[in-house]
């Protein structure tokens, strides 16, 4: 329970902080897939999906979303490393944090399968980007690495909160869920 609060002042500081997306270029192609899902869309997105999952699914289905998130993340960082990028990404990024903020205020209520293809369409969004910020310096394979690596942790934290967050009262994942799609629609507003 402890824990709790702590979580929720490091989500808090974190909000509070300039958005750290696109970051790491002219650093080791690692590092920078290590740092870009650090950025307040990326992150709040990869968290969502581990929470999400935590409270809409069961048993070792909770996995599905993280997996399917990482598989989509990777195939639209493929096409976005091929150029298939556009304007609307950064847009539609931030829409899919708003929606994944909604997903979570009905995680119980949505259908498994229209979860998934929601958290299959938010993680090829969030791939375009990664692959479209492609550092100069290094390959894609270890800038892949980097980001597969912090998106599992992010979906981690997610998973591992969840049960906690859910024990609280009601209206503690009623307002988690509202900052998230809230932080969403700044976002889009900002995009």
């Amino acid at each position: 329970m402890k824990r709790t609060p702590t979580l929720l002042a490091a989500v808090a500081a974190m909000a509070a902080a300039p958005a750290m997306a696109h970051t790491g270029h002219g650093t080791t192609s690692l590092f920078a897939g290590l740092v870009h899902p650090l950025g307040l869309d990326h992150l709040l997105a990869m968290v969502a999906v581990g929470l999400w999952s935590a409270a809409a699914l069961t048993g070792r289905r909770r996995l599905a979303g993280p997996a399917l998130f990482m598989l989509a993340l990777l195939a639209g960082a493929v096409a976005g490393a091929a150029g298939w990028g556009h304007a609307l990404v950064e847009p539609a990024i931030a829409a899919s944090v708003a929606v994944l903020g909604l997903m979570l205020a009905f995680a119980r209520r949505l259908p498994a399968a229209a979860g998934l293809a929601l958290v299959a369409v938010a993680g090829s969004l969030h791939g375009l980007a990664h692959g479209a910020e492609l550092p100069d310096a290094g390959g894609f394979a270890g800038y892949a690495l980097g980001f597969l690596a912090a998106t599992a942790m992010l979906h981690a934290a997610g998973l591992a909160a969840a049960p906690r967050l859910l024990a609280l009262p009601a209206v503690v994942w009623r307002t988690l869920s509202g900052g998230v799609a809230l932080a969403g629609l700044m976002l889009l507003a900002r995009a």
